[in-house]
C-alpha cells in the first residue's frame, strides 16, 4: 500500500460536523425575493391561455418573454425550453416563475394562476414510444455469420426501472446582479455547465456571468445538468426584477421534476456452437429518455459500450436508441447507463450457464477479459487486468463456491442463495471527449506565505475531492496537508477543469495537479507568489471513431467483483441480507477511509436499485415523489459489508489512481438477483425486485 493511501481527517470534516458549512438554504442576502415555478399539470398539451390574477406590489411574473437570449437549455442537445412557450411535453415542465418577498404568498399566487390547455396525445411508456432522440450501433467481428452457423440461439429480455438520486439536499440556487454581471450561487456538480447555459439564455458575454458552487449535499449525477435549468430561470428573473432571487425546490417538487436513471428495455441474443461456447452476441437497448434529450445520448453511449461487460465475445452487434416519452426527462445517475447493461449481461450469463449445465462462475471464467484483449469497441486492454487475483480474494472472503454448492436443491419456507457479479467502468469521458471537448485546465497557486491553493472547477459533493486533491499536491511537495487548500469553485477565479462526472475528477484533474506540483517543486521560490498552470494531454489510445464506435472508448478501466448472500422468505417474498462483499481495482487508493465510503455507499445504492427503489409514472405523474413513498435502504435494511482493494497503479493517474466513484454501484444488483434466483429457483429478468413482483414471479416465472 502506498503511503498516500493512509487515511486523514477530511478537509471539510470539522466544517460539516460543527454545522458551520453553508448550504444554499443557509445563505443570507438582504432584500432577497423567494421564487417558485408554475409547472404543467398536463403531459402533452398546447397552452391556450394563462390567466394571472392582479399582483400586489413586490410580486412578479417571469416567463419566456423575459428571456433576452435563447429560450433553450444548453446541454448536449439544446432543445428543452427554460420556460414553455406554446406547448408542454411533460407534467412538471416549467411555464413561468413567480417571485416575491413572502414565500407563502408566492405559493398562493402559483395556485391562483389558471392555465387553459388543449390536450394532445401523450406517450407514457417505452412500449408505446415510436420517436427517438438518439441512436447508435457498432460491431466487432462477424456477428451475422456467428448466428447463421450457431448450433443454438438463446434470447432473453431484461427491464430496469427508474432510480432517484435521493441526495440529502434538494436542488437550489440564488442569483443576484452587480456591476452588469449576474452571479449564481448553487448546489451543483458542474459550475461551467451552469455558466455556459446562463450565457446562452441571457445573451451575455462570458465575463458577465459568475457561478459559485456552495457546499453541496450530494449529487450522484442528479446535479450535473439540472442546476443549469434553475440557474437560467433565476438569472432571467434577477435581470428583470433587479433584486436577489432564491429558488429552492422542496423535496416533492425535486423528486417529481428532476432527471432520474433511465428505465431500460434490453434484448440479449447469444449464438452458441455445438460445445456451448458463445460465438456471437446481439444486443438491443432502448432507454426511456423522457420528454427531452438532455444527457441521454451520452448515457446511451456508455450503456452500449458496457453491453458485454467484462467478457471477451468474438463477434458482437450492439445497437440502441433513446426513446421519447411525455414523462420527466431522464439524465445522469452514478454509473451513467452502465448499471442497466451490467445487470442484463451478468444475469444473462447466469441464465446461459444454467441452461447448458455449468455453474455461473465456471461459465463466466471462460470469457473474462485479460490484458491485451480486444474490447467490445475494438480497443485494447493495455494495462493489467487482475480479475483472477480479485476473484481469489473475494472467494476467500465470501466462500462463494462452497455456499453455491451448499444452497442447491433447497426446500422449506426459508431458503438461501448467493450470487457473484463481475464489472468494469471506463474512467473519464468516452472516446476523445476529454481531449477535444473538455480540455481541462488547472492552476496551482503558491502564495507569499508559502501556502498553496488549488484552482479547479471540480466540486466536492461528498466524495472527498477537497481532501484527495490536496493530498496529491501535499505528497508531491512533501509538505503538511494543512498547507494546501481547495475551496468551493468560483468561475471568476478557477479555470475550466471539466465537470465533476464520469469518475474523472481524481484521475484526470488529480494527474494535472500532480504534474503542476512537480513543476512547482522544481521551481520553488520561498516567499514568492507563483502560479503553475497545467493543461490536459491525452495518454496513448487507439484513436476513437465516434461514427463507428471503434477504438479505445476510455484510457483505462476500473474493475470490481461483488458477492451477495441472501435468505428469502418464500411465503412473504421478502429477503434478508446475510453477506455482502466487494473487491475493487481502482489503481492506487488515495485515501482508504474515503474509498471505504465510496465502496459501502455505492454497494448499498446498488442493492436499493435491485430490491426496493420502485418509482413509477402513472400517466406521466411520478407516483413516488417523496422519501416516504420512494423507499431507499436505511441502516435497518443493511448489514456490515466486507470490502477490499487490490493495488494496480495506472501510470496516467496521480500516484497510480483510477476512477472509483461510479464503479462501486455496478455489481450488487446482478449479484443480488443471482442470489435470489438460487434461493427461489426462478429466473428473474427485471429490477427492482420488490416482494410484490417476486410473488408474481413465483406464480408464473420461468424455472432455472
Amino acid at each position: 500500500m502506498h503511503k498516500i493511501s493512509q487515511p486523514v481527517i477530511k478537509k471539510d470534516h470539522i466544517e460539516k460536523m460543527s454545522g458551520d458549512a453553508k448550504y444554499i438554504a443557509d445563505i443570507k442576502i438582504d432584500d432577497i425575493l423567494h421564487a417558485k415555478i408554475l409547472r404543467s399539470t398536463k403531459a402533452h398539451a398546447r397552452i391556450v391561455e394563462i390567466k394571472i390574477p392582479k399582483l400586489e406590489d413586490g410580486y412578479y411574473i417571469v416567463d419566456y418573454k423575459d428571456i433576452p437570449g435563447e429560450n433553450v437549455l444548453k446541454v448536449v442537445t439544446s432543445e428543452q425550453p427554460i420556460f414553455a412557450e406554446e406547448e408542454v411535453n411533460f407534467i412538471g415542465e416549467a411555464i413561468l416563475l413567480v417571485a416575491g418577498k413572502d414565500e407563502a404568498r408566492v405559493q398562493e399566487i402559483i395556485h391562483s394562476i389558471e392555465v387553459v390547455y388543449e390536450e394532445e396525445k401523450a406517450i407514457y411508456t417505452l412500449e408505446d414510444a415510436t420517436e427517438f432522440t438518439s441512436e447508435y450501433g457498432y460491431k466487432k467481428g462477424e456477428a451475422e455469420k456467428a448466428f447463421e452457423h450457431a448450433a443454438k440461439v438463446i434470447e432473453e429480455t431484461f427491464d430496469t426501472g427508474y432510480q432517484e438520486q435521493a441526495y440529502i439536499e434538494p436542488q437550489g440556487v440564488i442569483g443576484y446582479l452587480q456591476d452588469n454581471k449576474v452571479t449564481i450561487l448553487g448546489s451543483m456538480q458542474c459550475p461551467y455547465y451552469v455558466k455556459a447555459a446562463v450565457v446562452q439564455v441571457m445573451g451575455y458575454e462570458e465575463n458577465q456571468v459568475q457561478i459559485i458552487q456552495t457546499t453541496t449535499g450530494g449529487g450522484f449525477g442528479g446535479k450535473e445538468d439540472y442546476p443549469s435549468m434553475l440557474g437560467c430561470q433565476v438569472a432571467i428573473a434577477t435581470a428583470k426584477i433587479k433584486k436577489p432571487i432564491r429558488l429552492i425546490l422542496n423535496r416533492r417538487e425535486d423528486m417529481a421534476v428532476t432527471p432520474k436513471r433511465h428505465p431500460a428495455h434490453l434484448v440479449y441474443r447469444a449464438a452458441l456452437d455445438k460445445e456451448n461456447n458463445i460465438i456471437g452476441m446481439d444486443v438491443e437497448i432502448k432507454l426511456d429518455g423522457g420528454a427531452y434529450a438532455g444527457l441521454s445520448s451520452v448515457v446511451l453511449q456508455r450503456s452500449l459500450i458496457t453491453a458485454t461487460g467484462v467478457y471477451l465475445i468474438p463477434n458482437i452487434k450492439i445497437h440502441g436508441k433513446v426513446m421519447t416519452t411525455n414523462t420527466v426527462p431522464n439524465g445522469a445517475f452514478r454509473g451513467f447507463g452502465a448499471p442497466q447493461s451490467l445487470f442484463a449481461i451478468e444475469t444473462f450469463m447466469v441464465h446461459l450457464a444454467n441452461k447448458i449445465g455449468l455453474t455461473p462462475l465456471e461459465f463466466k471464467e471462460k470469457y473474462l477479459y485479460k490484458q491485451g484483449d480486444i474490447t467490445a469497441t475494438s480497443g485494447k486492454l493495455q494495462f493489467p487486468v487482475k480479475l483472477p487475483e480479485m476473484l481469489h480474494n473475494i472467494e476467500d472472503m465470501s466462500l462463494y463456491k462452497r455456499k453455491k454448492e451448499q444452497y442447491t436443491n433447497q426446500s422449506g419456507r426459508y431458503r438461501k442463495g448467493i450470487g457473484m457479479a463481475f464489472f468494469l467502468h471506463g474512467c473519464g469521458f468516452t472516446g476523445s471527449a476529454e481531449r477535444d471537448l473538455i480540455k481541462s485546465v488547472v492552476k496551482l497557486v503558491k502564495h507569499e506565505d508559502n501556502t498553496l491553493e488549488i484552482l479547479s472547477s471540480n466540486t466536492d459533493i461528498g466524495q472527498g475531492l477537497k481532501t484527495t486533491l490536496c493530498k496529491v499536491v501535499a505528497e508531491v511537495l512533501e509538505i503538511p496537508l494543512s498547507q494546501v487548500k481547495f475551496i468551493n469553485p468560483d468561475t471568476d477565479r478557477v479555470p475550466n477543469s471539466g465537470p465533476t462526472v464520469a469518475s474523472r475528477s481524481l484521475m484526470i484533474v488529480g494527474k494535472l495537479l500532480e504534474r503542476a506540483a512537480k513543476r512547482l517543486r522544481d521551481n520553488w521560490i520561498l516567499n514568492k507568489y507563483q502560479v503553475i498552470e497545467e493543461h490536459y494531454k491525452q495518454p496513448y489510445m487507439i484513436p476513437w471513431d465516434s461514427n463507428t464506435f471503434s477504438g479505445d472508448a476510455y484510457p483505462t478501466y476500473s474493475w470490481g467483483i461483488n458477492v451477495v448472500e441472501v435468505e428469502v422468505d418464500t411465503m412473504l417474498a421478502t429477503t434478508n441480507l446475510l453477506g455482502v462483499w466487494g473487491v475493487y481495482d481502482v489503481g492506487t487508493v488515495i485515501d482508504q477511509t474515503i474509498m471505504k465510503g465510496q465502496m459501502e455507499g455505492g454497494m448499498l445504492q446498488g442493492l436499493g436499485y435491485a430490491s426496493m427503489e420502485k418509482m413509477e409514472n402513472l400517466e406521466g405523474v411520478i407516483r413516488q415523489a417523496s422519501i416516504t413513498d420512494y423507499t431507499i435502504p436505511t441502516a435497518k435494511d443493511t448489514i456490515p459489508f466486507e470490502t477490499a482493494c487490490i493495488d494496480n497503479p495506472y501510470e496516467d493517474g496521480p500516484f497510480g489512481a483510477k476512477g472509483a466513484g461510479e464503479l462501486t454501484i455496478l455489481g450488487t444488483a446482478p449479484a443480488y438477483i443471482e442470489a435470489v434466483e438460487q434461493a427461489v429457483g426462478i429466473g428473474i429478468n427485471c429490477i427492482p425486485l420488490t416482494p410484490e413482483k417476486l410473488l408474481k414471479l413465483e406464480k408464473g416465472g420461468f424455472q432455472l
